[in-house]
């Protein structure tokens, strides 16, 4: 059996890649993380906050943090989501729906359910214009497709067919995030 060779640590730090400061990781990913929580929140200064707190943590944590990318959206994720249940547990005394209404939704589906839209509104943010508006125009607007054709001078069947093709791939990446539909 060979051994395995024995490697410097200065060696080791030169061939892996450089690592970013906290001050280049806030130029490069804050907006992006800005968007991201204010897809969680739905309320843009409370998306500032958030960032501003997991950068915080970031700093304080740095030596520890060996991806601070996937650490800070996870981070922000967290607390925005932690924002969004102490803020439904100050509003919940103004509830006035009686506690065995069959309408009433868990709260842990009402923060899936914010999770969902935040993500949602992110994946819209990075579509093209246009395929944003042919999803804004049918769900938002509920115009029909011949609607949509009029406004778009599209053919009917090319709204439908890309509609189709959009709502597959935003159910495809909602998946990838770890977003399920209410059948899974």
């Amino acid at each position: 059996m060979a051994m395995p060779e024995i490697t410097s640590d200065s060696a080791n730090q030169r061939d892996a890649p450089a690592r970013p400061g906290v001050a280049e990781l806030f130029a490069s990913e804050e907006a992006a993380l800005v968007r991201y929580a204010y897809g969680l929140t739905g309320r843009r200064a409370t998306a500032e906050e958030v960032v501003q707190e997991a950068f915080l943590r970031l700093h304080r944590q740095w030596e520890e943090v060996r991806q601070p990318r996937p650490w800070l959206y996870r981070c922000v994720r967290n607390l925005a989501l932690n924002e969004k249940r102490d803020t439904a547990r100050e509003f919940s005394g103004l509830d006035t729906a009686p506690a065995e209404d069959p309408e009433a939704v868990a709260p842990d589906e009402e923060l899936g359910r914010h999770e969902a839209v935040g993500m949602l509104r992110l994946l819209m943010a990075e579509m093209a214009a246009e395929d944003a508006g042919l999803i804004e125009m049918k769900y938002m607007r509920h115009m029909s497709y011949a609607g949509i054709s009029e406004a778009t001078g599209m053919a009917i069947g090319t709204v439908g067919y890309k509609l189709h093709h959009l709502l597959k791939n935003l159910a495809a990446a909602l998946r990838k995030a770890g977003i399920e539909g209410p059948e899974g």
